[in-house]
């Protein structure tokens, strides 16, 4: 193999499997609300989702049947679940089972989170807004 297709095929790969968490326009786009904006990215088996909330923006209160892993990237935020409220600050992470209800409050500086799902939210593969059909409260 030569060094030319060598280097096609490692930025193939690298294109196909290996992301940063500042790569803004990759991703699938979906507004979930008004200051909420998230970029999903599909395994077979699991989901990422990058969400960002804009200042004091809050989420709905929805659920789904997948189950959910959230971690807290930057800034902090109030998360609302199974009608409990808890602070949520960077490094912080939580699981919430399907079916779940469950939302976010961002803090004064906004707030970013990284949510895997499992399985992966069909709702989700294509661009779009809001939370998908049927699954808000």
């Amino acid at each position: 193999m030569s060094t030319m297709q060598a280097s096609a095929k490692d930025d193939e790969v690298r294109r196909k499997y290996l992301f940063n968490l500042k790569e803004s326009e990759r991703g699938v786009v979906r507004n979930l609300v008004e200051g909420v904006r998230t970029r999903v990215f599909f395994g077979d088996k699991v989901m990422l989702s990058l969400v960002e909330l804009e200042p004091n923006k809050a989420g709905k209160m929805h659920n789904h049947p997948e189950e959910q892993w959230g971690l807290c990237l930057e800034g902090e935020a109030v998360r609302i679940q199974d009608g409990v409220e808890f602070t949520v600050r960077a490094g912080d992470f939580w699981y919430t089972p399907g079916n779940m209800l469950h939302t976010m409050i961002a803090g004064p500086t906004g707030v970013k989170v990284m949510d895997i799902f499992g399985p992966p939210r069909e709702d989700y593969k294509v661009p779009g807004e809001g939370y998908g059909p049927g699954q808000q409260a």
